[in-house]
């Protein structure tokens, strides 16, 4: 196969893309240091989970119009969608990037498409150009580079990846059109060009919002406690002003972006993102608080009782009906609990995944029967179904018991 586009990491990002763009008959290389990964791929299986995803990428790969490698090879297009963690203090770490960016320099040639769709600090993408041009000068001005971030909801990736718009900034305007037309080839939602530091602020901006938004709703939740006051009914009270929207408050905040995204910028400009900064404190502080209130609640059975609580903790992932736990919350308190337990009983539930390499995991209608206290940290659509006996004690992070 000879490939038209190749994509650089075949994650939770990655994969779905290179999918889409298979569907379409358009012949797709996906690249990944993983050759675990790889080769499920190529026998049309695949490594995540997500709805109509496997579907989709066993038709691509029997097909024909979709290939999984360790290692690239020329193409049209190349598309960069590796992780971008964090090194030392919320440092954005734009390795990967670099790396992959090292890595298809010696395959680009006149008139190529590269595309940076990783999660980066602004002003990475010109640093790539600048890293291709410094190796290959003759390049400059013969090929197009381009920025154009995700925004996709885990659990219907597929759906969003068509359906929503998308920001797309070149380092000038001809890569701006040039991969303009290269998106509008799959995507249905509106294709917004700007400039690719535009771009790079717009996804970091999208979700310091969410988590600002988030942070309120979550120190309201330590305020109504305090003040005796049911956050739930509160909320909902306030909502019906025509101007007021706030959020459901949670556990902390997680995933692969809310819960990073606002370091990028953080981190560049620590003195003039005072508000975003303070977001993530509070919405970082709430998960302690939701541990320490449990341990609590497991002291004041004991002293009352005379024996340690059973406790069931109800949801790892980061968010409702999905199986991704990455910068869970809910992972970080029982975390937290099960190392304070001291021999306590703890059944630990998250009915999205089967197996956990760490923590034993238990049916939820099981925890809920043998548990004195009940904490439910993640809203997954099971445990709104459940008849909990009144002796019960309930510990409700996340609106399930109201």
């Amino acid at each position: 196969m000879n490939p038209e586009v190749v994509t650089i990491g075949l994650g939770y990002i990655g994969l779905p893309t290179s999918a889409l763009i298979a569907s379409h008959e358009t012949n797709v290389l996906g690249v990944d240091i993983n050759q675990s990964v790889v080769n499920t791929i190529n026998k049309g299986k695949i490594h995540i989970e997500e709805p109509e995803l496997n579907k989709i990428v066993s038709k691509a790969v029997s097909n024909g119009f979709f290939k999984a490698s360790t290692k690239a090879s020329s193409a049209d297009v190349f598309l960069i969608v590796v992780p971008t963690p964090f090194k030392g203090n919320h440092e954005p770490d734009i390795s990967f990037v670099e790396a992959a960016t090292k890595g298809i320099i010696p395959l680009l040639k006149k008139g190529d498409l590269f595309i940076i769709e990783s999660t980066s600090p602004i002003g990475t993408t010109e640093k790539m150009q600048k890293l291709i041009f410094a190796s290959r000068p003759e390049l400059e001005e013969a090929i197009h580079i381009a920025y154009c971030p995700e925004r996709v909801l885990p659990g219907n990736v597929m759906h969003e990846l068509v359906e929503n718009d998308r920001v797309i900034g070149g380092v000038d305007e001809a890569s701006t059109q040039k991969a303009i037309s290269f998106y509008r080839k799959y995507v249905k939602g509106e294709l917004h060009g700007t400039n690719a530091r535009t771009a790079e602020m717009c996804k970091l901006v999208e979700n310091s919002s969410r988590d600002s938004q988030i942070a309120f709703a979550n120190e309201l939740s330590l305020i109504c406690d305090k003040a005796d006051i049911n956050i739930w009914e509160l909320i909902n009270l306030a909502n019906k002003h025509p101007r007021v929207n706030i959020l459901q408050p949670g556990c902390g905040v997680g995933g692969h972006c809310i819960a990073v995204d606002p370091y990028f910028i953080v981190s560049d400009y620590p003195m003039e993102s005072k508000m975003i900064s303070t977001a993530r404190k509070v919405n970082n502080y709430k998960s302690f608080w939701c541990a320490e209130k449990i341990q609590n609640e497991k002291l004041q059975f004991e002293l009352k009782n005379g024996r340690k609580p059973k406790t069931a903790l109800m949801g790892l992932a980061f968010k409702p009906n999905i199986d991704d736990l990455r910068e869970s919350p809910a992972k970080y308190i029982v975390q937290k609990i099960v190392q304070n337990s001291n021999n306590e009983e703890c059944f630990i539930v998250e009915p999205n995944i089967d197996f956990h390499s760490v923590f034993k995991l238990t049916d939820y209608k099981e925890a809920i029967n043998k548990a004195d206290i009940i904490v439910f940290l993640v809203a997954h659509k099971e445990f709104f179904e459940l008849d909990i006996k009144k002796e019960k004690i309930i510990l409700d992070f996340c609106g399930i018991n109201n």
